[in-house]
């Protein structure tokens, strides 16, 4: 009775503001704005700083430099001073934050099917319990008065997790594997693919043998530039407290750039529930209303692209070996004309590289492609391509 009176209490807080976001391709995008420069901001909680935007984005003259770590290396970029900071409608004050001025236009690259100026990170969030609700697509900003340990949670629709005691610029939560061995996992809405960790990690929990050679190794984007990641999947596990039979993770052949966290969880997972954080009480409730904790395996037919400036064309950087290109004679640096009769050319983002491809197991897909002035047309029929 008095943990019902507790719970009843906690959900009549009443909320800070709520903000809208829209989900465009595997990405949170939010309207912000930054020293009065209004932005397109994805919102990626695993980046520990306030804001990241393209050089090219005036928000003010550089201030001072800060360094950025992602999955494998660390590099620095100069930095501006907050001065104001609103997402949507709601005022956050910017205290000592600054924000980085990544070089180029790095974020408008990656491609999320809409406008992107940068990200949006973890700091601006930090200063209360706030909620990712993406079930109505908005953010809910809640008072400190708010306390989210007040729930009780079912341990089949609700969960309640604990932040591990370490990293204070991230979201560390304990992930299980069936023989028992725990890993720290960041909650990671940056993180476009379903979660993220290292060949080394896998070895040391005894879900992956030394020494073993993955296959269809491919290259990935990172923010310090490209890596080698293949995919595995993973049965029986236990991921923030939620039971998941079968889910399908990147794995990057380099070891982690930090010797405290393990990974990432993305956003394939975290898109099936509305998620309350709690910084200060270092709690995460979690709503699953999808009903779902996973998808399918993502098909392809085992080609990584690379964009030809020179030619404004797309070729063949690797071929991965036992794929559907593979057995059809796909070779290195042939020119790829057309994908079901529709051209592509030099301007496609880094992350589109990657889709052009996929699709459901078992559909087929008309590849067009140029050798040495030779044009070659290939039918291929997608299969999952990921480690047991």
């Amino acid at each position: 009775m008095i943990l019902s009176t507790l719970a009843a209490a906690a959900a009549l807080v009443q909320p800070l503001a709520e903000v809208p976001f829209r989900v465009a391709e595997d990405a949170i995008i939010v309207e912000a704005q930054v020293n009065g420069r209004k932005l397109a901001l994805m919102v990626d909680t695993g980046f520990g700083g306030a804001v990241s935007v393209d050089s090219v984005v005036n928000i003010g003259k550089p201030t001072g430099t800060m360094n950025l770590k992602d999955f494998v290396g660390t590099f620095q970029a100069q930095s501006v001073k907050v001065q104001s900071l609103r997402i949507g409608g709601y005022a956050v004050p910017p205290g000592d934050m600054e924000a980085m001025l990544a070089p180029g236009e790095r974020y408008s690259s990656f491609s999320y099917n809409t406008h992107v100026d940068g990200i949006l990170g973890l700091e601006p969030f930090k200063a209360g319990p706030f909620e990712i609700n993406f079930q109505n697509r908005k953010f809910v900003f809640y008072p400190k008065s708010f306390d989210v340990t007040q729930r009780v949670p079912d341990g089949k629709r609700t969960f309640l997790a604990k932040m591990l005691p370490i990293g204070h610029s991230s979201i560390e939560l304990a992930v299980e594997a069936p023989n028992g061995k725990k890993l720290v996992m960041a909650l990671d809405t940056g993180n476009s693919f379903y979660a993220t960790t290292h060949k080394d990690v896998l070895e040391r929990i005894g879900l992956w043998p030394q020494g073993r050679k993955p296959k269809f190794v491919r290259t990935v984007g990172v923010a310090s530039g490209p890596v080698d990641s293949w995919v595995k999947r993973m049965t029986g596990m236990r991921i923030f407290g939620v039971e998941v039979p079968e889910s399908y993770w990147d794995v990057i052949d380099l070891p982690a750039s930090s010797a405290e966290s393990d990974g990432t969880i993305g956003f394939q997972f975290l898109k099936n529930f509305n998620i309350v954080v709690d910084y200060e009480r270092r709690r995460v409730w979690l709503e699953n209303f999808t009903g779902k904790v996973s998808e399918p395996p993502v098909a392809d037919v085992g080609i990584v692209l690379r964009a030809d400036q020179a030619a404004n064309r797309l070729r063949v950087a690797r071929v991965l070996a036992g794929s559907p290109a593979d057995r059809a004679g796909v070779k290195e640096n042939d020119q790829l004309l057309a994908i079901d009769g529709k051209s592509y050319f030099a301007n496609v983002g880094f992350r589109q590289l990657r889709l052009l491809t996929q699709g459901p197991a078992g559909s087929k897909v008309r590849l067009a492609f140029s050798r040495g002035g030779q044009l070659i047309q290939l039918d291929l029929e997608r299969e999952p391509l990921y480690n047991d």
